[in-house]
């Protein structure tokens, strides 16, 4: 089965299809050209028509006498490179508020806010990578998750308590997150946590500003992030091949004579049971997470189960395996 890595690029392989070959710059006000779909900056393209007919790049004839009919502005394309380029949508809103202030008899009443430089980062959902997001985290209840709907003052005071709020940066990964859950609840690392938006899982490499742009965060609230623990599929794999294990070492038991069968393995007790490792304390749940100490999607938080078939401290018994005598512990 092939394997689909995905992998970062920088923001420089991407400036061929973010800059005018005109200005050199990133676009402002991205206009495209209908008959061959190459975009410029409004202004430059503009001024190029003023002498010419034709496109700059493929020489694609625009408009026989009036080739301004023939381009149209690009707002998809301007949002992506203003999300894409850091700092570019708050620079350019500045240099317009500058320019009109410079030039106060220019009319600017009948344009447009975003013409003034009138928007704010937050109403053209602009996010930045050292910007503080604020999120909400809570534990991921798949009962729960069907109750569509249910409004903040309509949840009950153990759902409220339950969720943390936490201030991240922009930049921050879900990988990070995920840290800070494991450190702040102590999950054993045979556990793997799982952040999510909703019911979808999140990948690894994701970053907050990341999930805003792709979930379509609307900023009238923190971001909604849940989690949820589980075994991790190693665990899960080993328990499984010492469970086919022992199966198959109690039907080869069952050839023996009667008396053998009472001290067979088919009657010692499966490894996958709760015992509690020698030795090891169990885990106290946390304060601050008080469903932590509570079955986890079936599996329970605390230490992994010992592989000793016997429990501690039992002295081992002797059992005839096909008739040779083997000591088991």
């Amino acid at each position: 089965m092939t394997m689909h890595r995905t992998t970062r690029i920088k923001i420089t392989e991407l400036n061929p299809h973010l800059m005018c070959v005109l200005c050199g710059g990133y676009f402002i006000d991205a206009t495209t050209i209908i008959e061959c779909l190459h975009s410029f900056c409004k202004m430059c393209i503009v001024r190029y028509l003023e002498t010419s007919k034709y496109c700059p790049i493929c020489d694609v004839p625009v408009h026989k006498t009036k080739p301004l009919l023939n381009i149209r502005s690009d707002k998809t394309l301007q949002d992506i490179v203003y999300k894409l380029v850091p700092g570019l949508f708050k620079n350019e809103m500045k240099r317009r508020r500058d320019f009109y202030a410079d030039h106060p008899s220019v009319d600017a009443t009948t344009r447009s806010n975003e013409d003034r430089g009138e928007v704010a980062d937050e109403d053209k959902r602009i996010i930045t990578d050292d910007e503080i997001i604020s999120l909400s985290i809570e534990f991921f209840d798949h009962n729960k998750a069907e109750q569509t709907g249910v409004a903040e003052d309509q949840l009950t005071k153990e759902q409220v308590n339950n969720k943390r709020y936490l201030q991240c940066p922009a930049a921050m990964t879900i990988m990070h997150l995920r840290k800070f859950l494991r450190s702040k609840m102590d999950i054993p690392c045979t556990y793997q946590v799982e952040v999510m938006y909703e019911d979808e899982p999140l990948k690894d490499y994701y970053t907050l500003m990341d999930i805003a742009y792709i979930y379509t965060w609307r900023r009238n609230g923190p971001l909604p992030l849940k989690y949820r623990v589980r075994p991790s599929c190693k665990k899960m794999k080993m328990s499984h091949l010492q469970q086919e294990g022992q199966n198959s070492t109690g039907r080869s038991a069952e050839s023996d004579s009667a008396s053998d069968k009472a001290c067979s393995p088919a009657a010692v007790p499966s490894t996958s049971t709760s015992l509690p490792s020698p030795g090891t304390p169990v885990q106290s749940p946390h304060p601050h997470f008080p469903h932590i100490s509570k079955p986890v999607n079936g599996a329970s938080t605390s230490a992994p189960a010992p592989t000793r078939p016997f429990p501690f401290g039992k002295k081992p018994r002797k059992a005839s395996l096909n008739g040779s005598s083997a000591s088991s512990g």
